[in-house]
Order: C-alpha cells, then sequence, then structure tokens
C-alpha cells in the first residue's frame, strides 16, 4: 500500500448477549424430581431447584463479561483513531513542508535561500500567488461511519499550502494601486529570488513605477525568459499586469487575482476559483531583497547580451591568462596554464565556437608577446574560420581542410616538436618550460577536431600523447568540436580539465563535458549565441559568462602591441614546393642531386643525392613530371647517355651500350617505348637493357606503370620513386603503400623510401631533342643493286630522282633471264653504267640466279615493310636494325656485312 494512505480503524461490533444456559438448569430439575419419585423425601426437591438459581447466575456472569469486551474494544478503537490522527498531521507536515520547498514565497526564499540549480525557466514554471487550502496527495481508506467520513475529508485537504499558477499564462491582479503594486512586488522577487539574471529579465516602463527597479534582473530583453511588467508592447514570455477591481483583464492572460483587502484574495483561473492568503511587499522591503540578490551574484555582476572585446581589461600577463567574456561574477579570466593545460570547447553549429576560439586567441595575445606563446590554428571547418587572426604575430601556422596532406604533415610535425623540446629541456637541465628560457609556449587550436580525426584516424594517438606530455613542455591544446562525448577519447578527456560548453543537442554532451545537462538546456535562437558554461579544475558548478566579440580593430590593436617583437618559429618546416630548381652547389662528381626530402617527423628537409653506379625507377603516370626529373639529372651528369624516345634511334644506342663499359644511362618512357617494337624485337631490345642495368653504371629509367615486359627492369633498380599514379591500384602494384597514394600529388612529388620528395626541375633548352633523327639516304655502293620493294614502280621513280648516274631499271623490263648462259651475265654484270634493280619479293624468287649474283657481287636493299624477305631471300638470320614501315626505311645487305638501315629516296 502507498506509505501516503492511512488505513482507518473498523468500528467496534456490539458484544454478544450471552446464552441462558437452558439445559444446564432443565438438568438438575428432572433429577431432583426423579430422586423425589425414588426416596419420597422432600429434600430431593431442593437439588431441582440448582437448575433456576444456576440459569441466573450464568445469564448474571454473561452480561458482565460483554460489559468488560466492550470498553476493551473501545479502547483499542480510540488508539487506532489516535495512531491514524498522528499519521495524517505527520504526513500532511511532510506534504506541507515539501510544498513550500518546492515552490517558496518570498519568506520561504529569504528564510532559506533556493538553490540555482540549471533548470530551465519557461513557460511551464509555476510562481507561487498565495496560500490556501489545496488538494493533498494523502489518502484515507476504510470505515464508513461519520467519524471515517470527516477523517477522510480532513485527510483530502491541505491547509496553509503555496497556490501556484504556471508563469506563461501571465498574472493579472486587480486591486487598488497600493495593494497591487505590493503583492505584484512579492510575486516578482519571489522570481528574482529563484532565478539569477542571466536566467530571467524584467522589462517594462512600470518597473520602476511599483519600486523593482533596483533588481539586477530589469531591463535584460536578453535573458533565457522575459518577464514583461505592465502593459508596454516589447515581446516577452510572459506579463504580470495591475488593473482596478471590475476591469477586465488583458487578451492572453489565465490567472486574474482579485484583492479586496491587503490579505485575503480570490483567484481565478481556468480550473475555476479559490480564496487564498496573498503576501505583499513594500517598496522598502523590495528594495532591500534586491540589494540582496545583487550582493549574492557578486556585486550586482551579470551575464551581459553583447560584449566587445574592446570592453574587457586584458588579463594579467601571468602563465597563459586570458580575459575575453563576462559571467554573473564579473570578467571571465581563464588561465591556460593552472586551469589547464589543455581545454575542451564545444558547441553546435551557429552558437559562436569559431568567435569564442578566436576571442580566446586574440585575448591570449593582448596580453603576451610572441617571445613568450606561439600559435598553431588547425581549422577543419572550411578553412575560413582563422583567417582574421593571421594578423598577429604570435600566429606561426594555420593548417586546413582545404590542404589534407598539409594537415596531416603539420599535424604529425608536432610528434617531433615533443621530442624537440625534450631536448631542449634535457639540454638546459630544467624539469619544466618554466626554468627553460628558450622555449616559448606553444598553444594549438583545433576548430572541428572530429572532422580532423574523422580525415585522419590515426593522428588520435598524436594528440593524446601530447596531451600527456605537454604540460611540463609548454604544449598546450584547445580542442573544438560539436560533440565531445564518443569524440575525444577518455585517455584524452582526462588530460583536459579546463572545460568550456555553448548550447549543445544532447544531454550526454553537456554531461561529458561541464558535468550538467545545463548547455543542453540553453535555448536556441540568436540571444543564446556566444553564452558559454565554463568549468575550471576547481569550479563546484559551471559558470554562465558571455563571450566577448572580436572585431578586426581587436586583432590590430592587438598586433600593433607586439610590432616591434620577433615572431616565434613555426613548429615544423613549410611545405616542400612545387617546383624545385636544381641547387647551384649540387655536386657534378659521383652523386647527382634528385631533390628535396621532407621528413616532418624530424623536423627537417634534406637534399638526397644519387650516388654513382646505383639505379633509380621514376613511377609515374602523364604529367607526374617524370620527363623534367630527368632533365634535372641530365643538366648534372654531362656524360649521360639519354636513351632517345625514338624506337629505330633507342635500338642503336642500347645496342650499342650493351655491347660494353659505359657512363650512366637515363631513358624516358621505357614502358612506351617498348610497346612500339614488335614482340621479336622488343624481346631482344629488353634483353639487351638487363645487360645495362647489370653494368656497373648509373642507370634511370622512367615508366608509366610497372606491369608488362619491362617490370623485371624496375625490380633490377635499387631505388624507386613513385610520382602521381592514375589509381589506387597502380600505385600499390608500383610498391607504394595504401596511405601514401595521392591522386592529386603535384608534378615532381614523389613518394621515396617512405618520404615525400620533390625532385629537381630543369627547362627544355633543346626542343630539338623532342625529334626523331631519320637514318642516313641510301646511297648505291656497287655496279650493281636490288631493290625489293612491293611498291615498284614509285620507288623506281623515287631512285631515279635521286639517283641520276645509275640506270633504275624494274625487274619485269629486263625480261626472263635465269637461262642466260654464264658469259651473258657476266657480260651484263660488267656493264660500265651502275644499275639499280627494282623488283617485288615474287619476281625477285623468279630472278633467282639474277638475285644470287647481286649478293655476291653487289648490295640487295629490302623495304622495312618486307621483314620476312630478309631472312629469305638475303639469308640474314639475326634481326636487323628496327626500321618504320611505311616511311621510306630500308635495310641495306652488303656481302659479309650485317645489314644497316637506310632512308630511300
Amino acid at each position: 500500500m502507498d506509505a501516503t494512505t492511512i488505513v482507518l480503524p473498523a468500528a467496534p461490533a456490539d458484544p454478544r448477549r450471552p446464552p441462558l444456559p437452558l439445559l444446564a438448569a432443565i438438568v438438575p430439575v428432572i433429577a431432583g424430581i426423579v430422586l423425589w419419585l425414588v426416596t419420597g423425601s422432600l429434600f430431593a426437591l431442593c437439588f431441582a431447584a440448582l437448575g433456576p438459581l444456576m440459569l441466573i447466575a450464568s445469564f448474571l456472569d454473561g452480561m458482565r463479561s460483554r460489559r468488560k469486551e466492550a470498553r476493551r474494544s473501545k479502547l483499542e478503537v480510540d488508539a487506532a483513531w489516535q495512531r491514524a490522527e498522528a499519521e495524517r498531521e505527520r504526513l500532511h507536515l511532510e506534504e506541507h513542508a515539501a510544498a513550500w520547498r518546492r515552490e517558496p514565497d518570498v519568506a520561504a526564499c529569504i528564510a532559506e535561500p533556493p538553490l540555482r540549480g540549471h533548470t530551465p525557466l519557461d513557460r511551464s514554471t509555476r510562481v507561487v500567488i498565495g496560500r490556501g487550502r489545496v488538494p493533498s496527495r494523502v489518502r484515507a481508506t476504510g470505515g464508513d461511519d461519520e467519524r471515517s467520513r470527516s477523517f477522510r475529508e480532513r485527510t483530502q485537504q491541505l491547509d496553509d499550502a503555496p497556490i501556484s499558477v504556471e508563469l506563461g499564462g501571465g498574472v493579472c491582479v486587480r486591486a487598488p494601486a497600493p495593494i497591487a503594486a505590493a503583492v505584484v512586488r512579492a510575486m516578482v522577487a519571489q522570481l528574482c529570488l529563484r532565478f539569477g539574471p542571466a536566467q530571467l529579465g524584467l522589462i517594462g516602463a512600470d518597473a520602476e513605477r511599483w519600486g523593482l527597479a533596483a533588481l539586477p534582473h530589469v531591463d535584460r530583453s536578453r535573458a533565457r525568459f522575459v518577464l514583461r511588467l505592465g502593459d508596454t508592447a516589447e515581446r516577452a514570455d510572459a506579463a504580470i499586469c495591475i488593473r482596478t477591481s471590475g476591469e477586465e483583464p488583458p487578451e492572453g492572460i489565465t490567472t486574474v487575482l482579485d484583492c479586496a483587502v491587503p490579505v485575503r484574495a480570490r483567484v481565478r483561473t481556468p480550473q475555476g476559483t479559490a480564496e487564498l492568503a496573498v503576501e505583499a511587499l513594500s517598496e522598502q522591503q523590495a528594495n532591500t531583497i534586491a540589494a540582496t540578490i545583487a550582493e549574492r551574484d557578486g556585486g550586482g555582476a551579470s551575464v551581459p547580451d553583447a560584449l566587445a572585446m574592446s570592453e574587457v581589461e586584458p588579463a594579467p600577463a601571468t602563465g597563459l591568462s586570458a580575459a575575453f567574456g563576462h559571467g554573473e561574477h564579473g570578467e571571465l579570466v581563464v588561465d591556460l596554464v593552472d586551469d589547464g593545460p589543455h581545454a575542451i570547447v564545444t558547441g553546435m553549429t551557429g552558437t559562436g565556437k569559431s568567435e569564442l576560439l578566436t576571442s580566446w586567441v586574440t585575448a591570449i595575445a593582448r596580453s603576451h608577446s610572441p617571445e613568450d606563446v606561439s600559435f598553431v590554428l588547425i581549422d577543419f571547418k572550411g578553412g575560413t574560420a582563422f583567417d582574421p587572426v593571421r594578423v598577429l604575430p604570435h600566429v606561426v601556422a594555420v593548417i586546413t581542410d582545404l590542404d589534407a596532406e598539409g594537415a596531416r604533415r603539420g599535424v604529425g610535425s608536432l610528434t617531433a616538436e615533443l621530442r624537440r623540446r625534450e631536448a631542449a629541456l634535457a639540454q638546459a637541465g630544467a624539469r619544466d618550460v618554466r626554468d627553460c628560457a628558450s622555449l616559448a609556449r606553444l598553444v594549438i587550436v583545433v576548430d572541428e577536431f572530429a572532422a580532423l580525426l574523422q580525415e585522419h584516424p590515426d593522428l588520435g594517438a598524436v594528440f593524446t600523447d601530447l596531451a600527456a606530455r605537454g604540460r611540463a613542455l609548454g604544449m598546450h591544446l584547445i580542442l573544438g568540436t560539436q560533440r565531445a562525448s564518443g569524440v575525444v577519447r577518455d585517455a584524452l578527456a582526462a588530460n583536459c580539465p579546463l572545460r568550456l560548453s555553448l548550447r549543445v543537442a544532447e544531454q550526454a554532451d553537456s554531461r561529458f563535458v561541464i558535468g550538467s545537462d545545463a548547455a543542453a538546456s540553453l535555448p536556441g535562437g540568436p540571444e543564446s549565441r556566444g553564452l558559454v558554461f565554463v568549468r575550471r579544475p576547481r569550479d563546484a558548478e559551471a559558470l554562465t559568462a558571455r563571450v566577448a566579440l572580436t572585431t578586426p580593430p581587436d586583432l590590430r590593436a592587438a598586433a600593433q602591441r607586439w610590432s616591434g617583437s620577433t615572431a616565434g618559429a613555426s613548429p615544423w618546416l613549410p611545405p616542400l614546393p612545387t617546383r624545385l630548381s636544381v641547387p647551384d652547389d649540387a655536386s657534378l662528381g659521383e652523386e647527382v642531386v634528385l631533390g628535396l626530402a621532407d621528413e616532418p617527423e624530424k623536423q627537417r628537409q634534406q637534399w638526397i643525392t644519387l650516388a654513382g653506379g646505383e639505379g633509380l625507377a621514376l613511377i609515374g603516370g602523364p604529367g607526374a613530371g617524370k620527363s623534367t626529373a630527368l632533365r634535372a639529372l641530365v643538366a648534372q651528369l654531362p656524360d649521360a647517355v639519354v636513351i632517345p624516345a625514338d624506337p629505330e634511334g633507342a635500338w642503336d644506342t642500347v645496342a650499342e651500350l650493351a655491347t660494353g663499359r659505359h657512363g650512366p644511362v637515363l631513358c624516358d618512357d621505357l614502358d612506351h617505348l617498348v610497346a612500339q617494337y614488335p614482340p621479336d624485337y622488343a624481346q631482344q631490345f629488353l634483353s639487351r637493357w638487363e645487360a645495362i642495368v647489370r653494368a656497373p653504371a648509373t642507370t634511370v629509367i622512367a615508366v608509366s606503370r610497372v606491369s608488362g615486359p619491362a617490370g623485371r627492369l624496375i625490380d633490377a633498380l635499387p631505388n624507386r620513386a613513385l610520382l602521381r599514379l592514375a589509381s589506387k591500384v597502380e600505385h600499390i602494384a608500383a610498391g607504394g603503400e595504401t596511405a601514401a597514394f595521392d591522386p592529386r600529388r603535384a608534378p615532381g612529388r614523389a613518394w621515396m623510401a617512405d618520404r615525400e620528395v620533390q625532385l629537381c626541375w630543369a627547362p627544355v633548352l633543346d626542343e630539338s631533342e623532342a625529334h626523331a633523327v631519320p637514318p642516313r639516304p641510301w646511297h648505291p655502293t656497287g655496279e650493281t643493286s636490288a631493290v625489293v620493294t612491293a611498291a615498284v614502280d614509285a620507288t623506281v621513280a623515287v631512285l631515279a630522282a635521286a639517283h641520276a648516274g645509275h640506270r633504275v631499271l624494274a625487274l619485269d623490263e629486263l625480261g626472263q633471264s635465269d637461262a642466260m648462259a654464264p658469259a651473258a651475265r657476266t657480260t651484263w654484270a660488267a656493264a660500265s653504267t651502275p644499275s639499280i634493280i627494282v623488283g617485288d619479293p615474287e619476281q625477285w624468287r623468279l630472278q633467282w640466279a639474277r638475285l644470287q649474283a647481286v649478293r655476291t657481287g653487289g648490295e640487295l636493299v629490302i623495304a622495312a615493310e618486307n621483314p620476312a624477305e630478309l631472312r629469305q631471300l638475303a639469308g640474314v638470320r639475326e634481326l636487323p636494325p628496327f626500321a618504320h614501315a611505311h616511311a621510306d626505311r630500308a635495310w641495306a645487305v652488303q656481302p659479309g656485312r650485317p645489314p644497316r638501315r637506310v632512308l630511300l629516296g
């Protein structure tokens, strides 16, 4: 049964009347008569008289017991009623006390000042308008008599309890002006004692007329809840007004309080009417209460509706103290050294988180010189939040999400900065940055920390390590995020005792940051923008403050103050340049400069070289910078051999290099070059390249991908530089790591030996190097030359024009001469005019004897379009030099010599 339910005692039942023992009385009578009849003695009849006597005695004894039982039952019932009355009084007292604690009036608030929690003030908040009889939650059950019904009626009513109404419905007091003003003063003072100026604001011209002007809540139109006093047209969440007796209340008012006399009143609401006793205050009492409230709120300090940075006095230059707001207890001063060393800032989009971070940075810069503190600003919410702060000399680096690789490189360099500072402290023999004058404090500010971790999850370990070791090293974190719960790991949050929270959406985020639901209870809209809850390690609960808004003049003033100071150095070197020339002091001896390597984890950028005799593979797609890197190497290797891009020139050069010792060899687009050869030429071309790669000389080969025939050559080279490739699959196939793939890699930027390298660049000095050099024109060397080609007529015309001193004939003009006599053949061969005989392969097969005569004593020329005839008609077994088909190329064969490539016409 419910603890507030009283069980009433039942009414005592009337005792039953005792029964008459008739049988016991009749038995002696019968026995006496029987004895008399038997004995005839009159004394036996005396025995029969005992029956009536026993009957009378039993009846008298039952009556006595009945009276005794009735007295006992009455005593028990009376005791039960006493217990019920005591229980009712106890429960009513508890309910009465709880009701006044829950809904105190002015007297209760003064007797026991209410605790200002973080319960939001809204239209459903109840205001006490008086005291009277209200329904009680105590109930009584049992009993159906008049006493029980009276007890139940008294139990269901609670006397002298607070009578309250919802504030959002408004209150109209109808009474003579002095009485109405006194009643209104009591209601308003009650609300001001329960809620601070940040939660409750009073507006309206009647505040001064009613004696409420001294309250610090007056004229605070941007408080969370605004109460209008009077009939002004200002926007408000609720209103309290005064009317004369009998006058109708304004529209929208749902509570009307009629006070005919100073104490007694009648209230009318949509639920009905009731009689009550109202509370009233004089103007002097109201002023005394206003002074008490002002003293409680810090000498009249309150959270302003708006604040500019110019209105805030700079904090003293101790630690990393900064004043960038105003709270209920004065200026908001936060020291990142004493209150930190790290901080978490949360807030939804549109609540002013970026403005808070900007103002905090500006406030630190106003009080501390660039020699004392430097800033690294990381913006992962669009890249423009920290643009205004760049004017401060304290800002040494700004990282944005628009440069993903730069962000990763910059944040990763923080690990190197940790090691550098540890080494500096060890060298100075100091345990803390305060004892090392050479080290300035470094503040890393991150806007949208969650977006940073989402883009680079592995950087979470970097920030956790920095948070754990940053205090002694003078490195401080200010992490801004829309939500902290589930984003900031416990290991990181444990080292961030300084917490600031603007409005958040989830109560879990508010509790995670400031330990209460206050930040989630802030109303939306412009009035809550810049309103922040600050909780430092020494604070029992979060303090409310308004963040100052920083303007460009504020930033210029802070920058101008330190115009003569030296800006601190960035904790890492600038990014690699996108175009890098060969340094003037580059070695032209055994080693050549490849480019500049970026090692942010070591805070250095150093030149990397290629030692003499080492090989290098440049792998990258079109436009990745392979050709410019090769030109930079050629500029440093005057004795280098550059493989021509033309297949004919490349074939000749590679064939010559494969025969013996040589100097440095460089080749661009080797895979594209190999693809232009037929399979038999490609196979021999690559086998010659294997001999070149095995030679003790520098070899640099550039390819678009490692797949295909050129792949085994790339595997034979000890060094590999991966430039931009078309896909991640090609990048991995080339030996690269997945994390190192970047489809937007700049030209000349390579991944080499687990680090970023910008390869050197050199301009094109001679445009002619891109054009192929044609072979020498053919000049007949003997008296008789034979040309094998399918285009007989065209070739005859071209050769006749090119060689005027020769007799150019088509083979079919000579007729069938296979059966001529030897003397005749000798006479033909010894003709005085040199001859050039042109025929197609079939014609020469029919003139085999004449062909043999030319092979033994003349020169046989076979067009490049007929490579098979070189073996069949000329008897050449090895591959001839590569020649382009349909480009007037041919092979000239002389007895005892290998074929050579010539140009007909």
